[in-house]
């Protein structure tokens, strides 16, 4: 059988289902208690008042589980039982009444001392004394009594409710309480204050990425009250500690502006500054536009590669609230530096633009392309790049440049050419063709030459005649077939070398270090070959070993002094003649013994006079050793202390005189002259401007180290200026 079918028990003791609390209340309210069980035969009733039977009267009520006294009075204050009974048990619920009987008191719930409203706004003073039974409310500003009006009144609680206050509102309040115990009073202040007022509210901003920007927010308040400025982005407040890369608070008390620095793209949105006080919170919000330009184009797909053109198509990102104006293409290849703008049809790409033909491409060639939108802002990210794409092989349309040659040996024919770079090779197995015929043949000889990056040819043939011009041209093949050739070029075929040796060699010495070589230049014709110029040789012993001296002269030059040779050393000389088939025989060789080195002592103990402007100068002679050119003369050397330019006056003598117009400082020096060249020079001598000298007429001055010896060489000096004379 179903459980919802079981028959009920016949009888049950009582449980409880409600029951009495704990009440207290106030002298004169009433009180209703109800209790109630559950019970099979249901439940009598019975109340009990401190342990006795509760007998109803005229305030009394009893009925069933219900129990209700009328105004009551503190007598009625005791423990409450309520018993519930059938014939199987009795159960009890007990609670405590508590009558109370006070008069008005503040001490618990005072008055609040101070209120404080702003111009305009609400505010409720509450009136909340103990009091049993409860209190009558009054209220008073100052001394008079509170008059209650559509703005003004006494709520049902007892407590003060103003609206829209004004300053005439403010001043002390007292509330008085009064019941047929006593009477309470308690005072409170109402202070007002100016409301708080966004004088300045951010203002809505349309910026370029990168700017920096003010979003001001300026209020006038009460000085009495603090603001707080709480700035928001987006419903999020912006955290100025941990975003102090963009966002800086600016101003005071009264001014919470707000610099955002190197404004992005993402700081689009609504900005809401928050003015907070303790008695009001009103907010002003603006929306900032930040432009900047276009995101990188998307999803950029080639199709219908030619050999010199490809489809193109993309999709445009973010246009970052500026729209794109145009799009441009570029593209990049193995042997481009970085990425290249390329050629489109059509030749403008609109902001509306989704595809275009690449046009101008190189065949064969691989490629990658990409895409940049830009807009009134300026140019974008470029998109990402496409999967690079070889073009379609073609006939090589690029000739090459810069056809000459020449040179070589006999029967032979030299061409050289600027080769094609693999980039317009436009295909595999890429090589030159080669066209030549003597001048004025009608026929051509065509030579194939496969080696991608050749850039010469020798064509040999034992009845080319040296010096022939021939016709020549050089076009470009691939896996496609020839393409273009080159304009025609003259170039010549090989010579053979001079075959006459110079006559009339001669060497002679001119230093330590120096020596030239002489020769009588060659008539030559078409059959002893052609002379371009002439090579000296020469060595240090009587074989010529690889390690000769060569240096060559062009054109008709008969002579070259060779430098940089070893002092009192013997040096053997030849020449010969060249062309471009190479050197002819040399002449016979001839020797030279170069000079011996120069003296290698300066001049020393020098000495020197001057009086007005005649500079008397005396030096020793200078010894050498034996592996020394003798000394022939001397030089001296002068020139102004200012100037570059060097005067130089040659002597026999150990001795010299000179006229300087001394209104400058002097630099002095002197040096051996020998067969070898010249020596080395004394160091430099100053020699002072008149101005500077004393007015005795003359000072001598030596570098002589001993005082006498100076004494010495100026008495030289004299007497061998009156020998002389």
């Amino acid at each position: 059988m179903h459980e919802s079918l079981k028959a009920r028990p016949a009888s049950a003791p009582p449980e409880w289902e409600r029951q009495i609390q704990n009440t207290y209340l106030s002298i004169y309210d009433s009180l209703f208690w109800e209790c109630k069980a559950s019970g099979k035969p249901s439940p009598r009733y019975t109340w009990f008042k401190n342990g006795e039977l509760l007998r109803p009267g005229e305030r009394i009520h009893v009925e069933n589980g219900t129990l209700i006294i009328a105004t009551l009075n503190a007598s009625d204050s005791g423990v409450y039982q309520c018993a519930a009974e059938n014939e199987f048990q009795m159960i009890y619920a007990n609670a405590e009444l508590r009558v109370l009987a006070s008069a008005p008191d503040f001490s618990k719930n005072p008055i609040k001392k101070t209120s404080v409203v702003h111009v305009g706004g609400d505010v409720t003073i509450d009136c909340k004394p103990t009091a049993f039974p409860r209190a009558a409310i009054s209220w008073k500003r100052g001394t008079s009594s509170l008059r209650p009006s559509r703005r003004v009144y006494v709520s049902e609680d007892g407590s003060l409710a103003m609206h829209n206050v004004t300053r005439s509102d403010a001043g002390p309040y007292t509330c008085t309480a009064t019941n047929q115990f006593g009477v309470a009073k308690d005072t409170g202040g109402l202070v007002v204050k100016e409301r708080t007022v966004i004088t300045v509210p951010p203002a809505p901003m349309d910026v370029t990425v990168g700017e920096s920007i003010v979003l001001p927010c300026q209020v006038s308040h009460d000085p009495s009250v603090e603001v707080a400025f709480v700035w928001s982005f987006d419903g999020h407040v912006i955290d100025l500690k941990k975003e102090v890369a963009h966002f800086e608070r600016l101003g005071g008390e009264s001014i919470g502006d707000l610099m955002i620095r190197n404004i992005q793209l993402n700081h689009s949105g609504k900005y809401l500054c928050a003015v907070k006080t303790t008695l009001e919170s009103l907010s002003a919000a603006a929306d900032v536009i930040v432009r900047g330009p276009p995101g990188p184009p998307e999803d950029v797909s080639v199709e219908h590669v030619s050999s010199t053109t490809s489809q193109l198509s993309w999709r445009p990102g973010a246009d970052n609230n500026s729209p794109i104006q145009l799009f441009t293409v570029q593209a990049r290849t193995p042997f481009s530096v970085g990425w290249q703008a390329v050629s489109t049809v059509p030749e403008i790409l609109s902001g509306k633009t989704r595809n275009a033909t690449v046009v101008g491409l190189s065949p064969w060639v691989e490629y990658e392309f990409r895409v940049v939108a830009g807009n009134s802002i300026g140019i974008g990210e470029p998109s990402e790049s496409s999967e690079p794409l070889r073009t379609k092989a073609s006939v090589p349309v690029v000739a090459p440049t810069n056809v000459d040659g020449g040179g070589g040996g006999r029967s032979e024919l030299v061409i050289t050419w600027e080769s094609i770079p693999e980039e317009l090779q436009s295909g595999g197995e890429f090589g030159y063709l080669v066209l030549l015929r003597p001048a004025g043949s009608a026929a051509w000889t065509e030579q194939r030459v496969p080696a991608v990056e050749s850039c010469r040819f020798v064509y040999r043939n034992e009845s080319i005649a040296p010096l022939s011009p021939f016709e020549v041209q050089v076009g470009v093949y691939n896996a496609e077939g020839d393409g273009a050739l080159s304009a025609v070029a003259i170039v010549y075929s090989g010579e053979d070398e001079p075959q006459l040796a110079p006559r009339g060699t001669s060497v002679q010495s001119f230093s330590a270090s120096e020596v030239e070589v002489s020769w009588n230049a060659i008539a030559w014709n078409r059959s002893t070959g052609r002379v371009l110029g002439y090579e000296v040789l020469y060595w240090t012993d009587g074989a010529r070993d690889p390690m000769v001296g060569k240096i060559r002269v062009s054109g008709n030059v008969t002579s070259k002094t060779i430098t940089g040779l070893k002092a009192n050393t013997v040096y053997f000389a030849a020449v010969r003649a060249y062309n471009t088939g190479g050197a002819g025989p040399a002449s016979p060789p001839v020797n030279i013994t170069t000079k011996k080195s120069p003296p290698s002592q300066p001049p020393a103990n020098i000495a020197w006079k001057l009086t007005n402007s005649k500079l008397c100068l005396n030096w020793e002679h200078v010894k050498t050793m034996e592996n020394e050119s003798e000394v022939l003369g001397y030089k001296i050397l002068y020139r102004q202390n200012r100037q570059s330019k060097t005067h130089v006056l040659e002597t026999n003598h150990t001795s010299a005189e000179l006229l300087v117009p001394l209104e400058e400082d002097y630099l002095v020096e002197i040096r051996t002259v020998s067969d070898g060249g010249d020596g080395s020079s004394s160091e430099e001598i100053r020699i002072p401007k008149v101005s500077s000298l004393s007015s005795s007429g003359g000072l001598v001055l030596a570098q002589s180290i001993h005082f006498l010896s100076v004494v010495i060489m100026i008495f030289y000096c004299f007497v061998t200026q009156l020998l002389i004379r």
